[in-house]
């Protein structure tokens, strides 16, 4: 995907970065993390989803980084095995990803 690529299906039209993550974290909700799950080959976001999803959405807006993998797991109660049941892209590139989160740096 080339720098700010624009992608669209029937519900929702976005801005996505080189990575294929959202251009402007700024413009995530809702909507925008069913439509990069859709990206992701997800079709439907469960509770389990959304535990993950706004866990991440919380700690980056407070610390401005995506958490440690063991973070994620401890403080949503998913196990790495669980949290690649639900975002077969792992935690990086799927739960980060859907979340609005910039690519991250590190191991997540």
């Amino acid at each position: 995907m080339a720098a700010n690529e624009q992608f669209s299906d029937s519900d929702t039209s976005l801005e996505l970065d080189s990575d294929g993550f959202l251009a402007d974290p700024a413009a995530w909700n809702e909507e925008t993390a069913a439509a990069l799950a859709r990206l992701c080959g997800i079709a439907a976001l469960t509770d389990d989803h959304w535990r993950v999803i706004r866990f991440l959405r919380a700690y980056w807006l407070e610390h401005g980084a995506a958490p440690m993998i063991r973070v994620l797991c401890r403080e949503t109660g998913c196990s790495l095995d669980r949290i690649y049941e639900l975002f077969p892209d792992g935690p990086s590139r799927g739960a980060c990803r859907v979340a609005g989160l910039p690519k991250p740096d590190g191991c997540v």
